[in-house]
């Protein structure tokens, strides 16, 4: 009886003490690979690893690292000003059927594969869950062909927050997400080049309930947020139930230069609402159909509404872009306002899939420097009720 009462009077005085596997928290700081992977491999739930300033080796894969909540599990840089570098192999960092880990304050760059990959490990029935990445640097990732900043495939519940991530694969996706429930993509910045055929953000494979807000896309690809697209059948989390993505919302954005800033894509309802787009390319919206067949509902009930549109009419070759298969006459168009930028007297000269209600043209939104990117809304503004909401 002595003996136990000792024990919990040592854990009273020393409660951070380092007890491998006994399941308290514990903070670790490391500064070689080695050490890393050690670390992971003996946290418990509540563990924050902090990796010294460096350069380390890519392609750490962890399998089945589990926090709890309120516990998680931390890996994150021990000098945000001095970020650890996680350079090469197939993946910078791969996590597998993890769940309640955080990610915070570390670069990945030049991986071969994706930069960072998060997976349910096939298991579709239990889906990886309560992620969050926050304060990432991913570049350089492929660079060509069909890779990802951030592969998401069977994550739910999850958080990516003021992460940037540039030049990404020529055809791939900054953060693509498959058959992904439950998460928030905010205040991230996403740039690439406007040649590419990749996209910025991307959710399929049966996604839903995903927010993207408060973002920034600088020429992020063809596509900057594909909304929907193109899976396989067999990769759908959950079996097939009529859509690529459903109840998406990317609000309060900012879109800079690309072909299309937004594509609905098999989709099944979303929202577009309080973004500013600034000089797009071909199109402002593409409505697509991609997956065919009887399973899948025509791409339909998309809404856009409350949004800034400056364009050119030497570059922007329509407004809408509609694709066969899909059911346009189900979308929403409200309370727009739309500026040609070189000939205002043109700004509603376009055709939409259906008849706006409650929107404005031909009047100079009044931007505070586009020529140096930044989009905000001068206060004499006339414009009201539209473009990202100031925080």
């Amino acid at each position: 009886m002595k003996a136990h009462r000792c024990v919990l009077i040592l854990l009273g005085i020393f409660p951070l003490m380092t007890l491998p596997r006994a399941g308290i928290s514990q903070t670790i700081t490391v500064n070689t690979r080695d050490q890393i992977v050690k670390a992971v491999d003996n946290a418990t739930p509540g563990a924050t690893i902090l990796i010294a300033p460096g350069t380390y080796q890519g392609g750490l894969n962890f399998n089945g690292l589990r926090g709890e909540q309120n516990k998680p599990i931390i890996l994150a840089a021990a000098d945000k000003e001095s970020p650890p570098v996680f350079k090469g192999r197939n993946s910078c960092f791969h996590l597998t059927d993890p769940a309640f880990v955080e990610l915070h304050s570390l670069v990945l760059t030049e991986a071969s594969g994706n930069g960072l990959n998060i997976d349910d490990g096939g298991s579709y029935d239990t889906p990886a869950h309560h992620v969050v990445l926050r304060g990432l640097t991913i570049r350089d990732v492929g660079p060509g062909g069909n890779h990802d900043g951030i592969k998401l495939s069977g994550l739910d519940n999850f958080r990516v927050e003021d992460c940037t991530i540039e030049r990404w694969g020529s055809s791939g996706s900054a953060i693509d997400m498959v058959g992904c429930h439950n998460g928030k993509v905010s205040g991230c910045t996403f740039r690439h080049r406007s040649d590419v055929a990749g996209s910025g953000i991307q959710t399929k494979g049966g996604s839903r309930d995903i927010a993207i807000q408060q973002c920034r896309f600088e020429n992020a690809g063809a596509r900057s947020v594909n909304i929907g697209g193109s899976t396989g059948l067999p990769y759908f989390r959950p079996k097939v139930d009529g859509y690529e993505a459903k109840d998406i919302t990317v609000e309060d954005c900012t879109f800079i230069g690309p072909s299309a800033p937004i594509c609905f894509v098999g989709v099944d309802g979303a929202i577009v609402r309080y973004n500013t787009i600034y000089q797009p390319g071909r199109y402002v919206v593409r409505i697509l159909q991609e997956s065919r067949g009887s399973q899948f509902v025509p791409c339909r009930n998309g809404v856009f509404t409350n949004n800034v549109i400056a364009f050119r009419s030497d570059e922007t070759r329509r407004i809408a872009n509609i694709g066969a298969g899909t059911a346009p006459k189900t979308f929403k168009f409200a309370n727009n306002h739309w500026y040609c930028i070189d000939r205002p007297e043109r700004s509603n000269r376009f055709a939409l899939p259906v008849k706006e209600t409650g929107g404005s043209h031909g009047t100079d939104p009044q931007f505070v420097n586009a020529a140096k990117g930044d989009l905000r809304l001068q206060d004499t503004s006339p414009v009201q009720d539209a473009g990202v909401r100031a925080r």
